[in-house]
């Protein structure tokens, strides 16, 4: 009997320690995020709060996907099929003033400077803006590198007289511009590293907009409306949860790079470490801590769109929550 009782007590000790305990992701809200553009080091930072716990100390479990640029992910964020999602702050300006997409806002600003540039290679024959009149440029329809190109070019004094648009995936531009097929893309910074790898040792020519646009905002972290509105608490524990895993990569790029590599192949960890010290500088902002939005910068963009027809009637408050923006 004693043995028995042993026995009995042993399967006790063993249920209470395995069956009838929550394992560590139980409790926990699971939601979906949506990258900005597919699965890239220059998004290792939300693999860095999954890695890191900074999502888990926050209530969250969090289900990555790769996001296809602002207009998908906007439509997907407001039809419930994510909670979060990465978008241009520029583009989602711009498609709420067409009002194409209302029901969502933005909570946070993942660069404070627009990444947007055109990109070549050397000995394309583009070496400045003026270089590109005549040249072939491979744009994603809609994208917000091409919509703002015009005044980006008055601004260069660069004419768009004569360049040849060519539409084409963004998959496939690298590959584009290695081939020869193209003379300059529609890119954003950070895209170096993969463009450089394709072309196997050719260097990239960068034309960052953000010289002649500083006003211009990068990504930012978008959410729906009800849900901010909803339970806003909820949404600042995500938002602190993400702009952690920001700073941490922005300041510890190989690292981020290596946990990058551990839940993703689509990139080698050198050209993931290469996409994260490229967008480092963008992280910070002048003043305030990580994901700040100044309201005054948000006019200045708007400014901007409204002269290249592109604003329509909107303001800064139909786009941002400041008061869930981080602040200092």
């Amino acid at each position: 009997m004693r043995r028995l009782a042993v026995a009995f007590l042993a399967l006790a000790l063993l249920a209470g320690c395995t069956g009838d305990e929550p394992d560590e992701a139980q409790g926990l809200e699971q939601v979906t995020y949506l990258t900005g553009v597919g699965l890239q080091g220059r998004e290792a930072y939300v693999y860095v709060a999954q890695d890191k716990g900074f999502f888990a100390a926050a209530g969250f479990d969090v289900q990555v996907k790769p996001g296809n640029g602002t207009n998908q992910n906007l439509q997907l964020l407001q039809g419930g099929q994510a909670d979060f999602a990465v978008v241009d702050i520029t583009a989602a300006l711009i498609e709420y003033g067409k009002g194409t997409f209302t029901d969502f806002t933005v909570v946070s600003a993942i660069h404070q400077q627009t990444l947007a540039c055109l990109m070549a290679l050397e000995g394309s024959g583009v070496g400045t803006a003026k270089d590109l009149t005549g040249k072939r440029i491979a744009y994603i329809p809609g994208g917000v590198v091409r919509v703002l190109f015009e005044p980006w070019a008055k601004l260069t004094g660069t004419d768009p007289a004569g360049i040849r648009w060519v539409n084409m995936p963004a998959q496939q531009m690298a590959q584009g511009l290695a081939a020869g097929s193209i003379d300059a893309a529609t890119q954003f910074i950070v895209g170096r590293p993969g463009v450089e790898a394709a072309a196997k040792g050719r260097k990239a020519v960068v034309l960052p907009y953000s010289e002649a646009l500083p006003e211009l905002y990068g990504n930012g972290l978008a959410v729906g409306k009800p849900a901010a509105t909803g339970d806003p608490a909820r949404v600042t524990r995500f938002n602190t949860a993400v702009l952690k895993g920001l700073t941490y990569a922005a300041e510890h790029p190989d690292e981020a790079a290596a946990i990058f590599a551990k839940y993703q192949q689509a990139q080698p960890v050198q050209v993931a470490a290469a996409e994260i010290k490229l967008m480092a500088p963008y992280v910070k902002p002048v003043a305030g801590p990580a994901g700040t939005i100044d309201r005054a910068q948000v006019e200045r963009s708007l400014a901007v769109i409204r002269e290249a027809g592109a604003a329509g009637a909107v303001r800064p408050d139909d786009v941002i929550s400041f008061a869930l923006v981080p602040k200092g």
